[in-house]
C-alpha cells in the first residue's frame, strides 16, 4: 500500500516544470526568450481560408494580469490574428484559466494562456499558448486547435502543439505571513 503525498508537496513545481517556464518582467527579457522559440514557416495551402471560414465558429480567450508583459504581447498579437481572420478574442479571469488547466491536468504557470473554444460550447477547449509566442506560431496553433476541435485526432494536433514558449510573467511575491498565502 502506498500513502499519497501531502498536498502541499504535489503542488510544487517539478525541475522539468521550473525549466519550461521562463518568468519575465520587462521586453527585454521577453524578446531574448522568444528569439529562441523556432517560428513556424510551413503551412498547408488552405491554412488561411480555412481560419477565415472557421472564425464565426470559434473564440479564443486569454488569461491576464495588469502590468504583465508577456499578456500584453500576446494580447496585441491576438488582436492582429483578429483582424486577419476575423476570430473573436476575450479575456477571462484567472479562476477560470485554472479550472480549465486543472480539467486538462496542465500545471498552472501563470498568465498568460489562450485557448480556443467554440462559441456553442465553453466546456470544450484546447490551449493554443502558454506565455506568448510568434505571430505565426499562435496562427498555427488556432488552426490545429480548430481542427482537432472538429475531429481531427488529438495526437495529432498535441504533437504540433508540444512546443509552447512557457514565457509568462514574474508572478507576484507569496506572502511570508501563513494567512496570507
Amino acid at each position: 500500500m502506498t500513502m499519497a503525498a501531502p498536498a502541499e508537496a504535489q503542488i510544487r513545481p517539478t525541475p522539468a516544470m521550473r525549466a519550461a517556464i521562463h518568468p519575465v518582467s520587462t521586453v527585454r527579457e521577453m524578446e531574448a526568450w522568444l528569439s529562441r522559440v523556432p517560428l513556424t514557416r510551413d503551412f498547408p495551402p488552405d491554412f488561411a481560408v480555412m481560419l477565415r471560414s472557421q472564425a464565426s465558429l470559434y473564440v479564443i480567450e486569454i488569461s491576464t494580469a495588469p502590468g504583465c508583459v508577456p499578456c500584453g504581447d500576446l494580447w496585441t498579437k491576438l488582436v492582429q490574428f483578429r483582424g486577419r481572420f476575423g476570430w473573436r478574442v476575450q479575456t477571462i479571469g484567472q479562476d477560470e484559466a485554472i479550472l480549465r488547466s486543472g480539467r486538462l491536468g496542465l500545471p498552472w504557470v501563470g498568465h498568460p494562456v489562450a485557448w480556443v473554444r467554440p462559441l456553442g460550447d465553453p466546456g470544450r477547449m484546447v490551449p493554443i499558448a502558454i506565455g506568448t509566442d510568434h505571430e505565426a506560431n499562435i496562427a498555427r496553433n488556432a488552426w490545429l486547435a480548430a481542427r482537432m476541435l472538429t475531429g481531427a485526432r488529438a495526437a495529432v494536433g498535441v504533437r504540433a502543439m508540444s512546443r509552447f514558449t512557457g514565457i509568462v510573467g514574474v508572478r507576484a511575491p507569496a506572502s511570508s505571513n501563513p494567512k496570507g498565502r
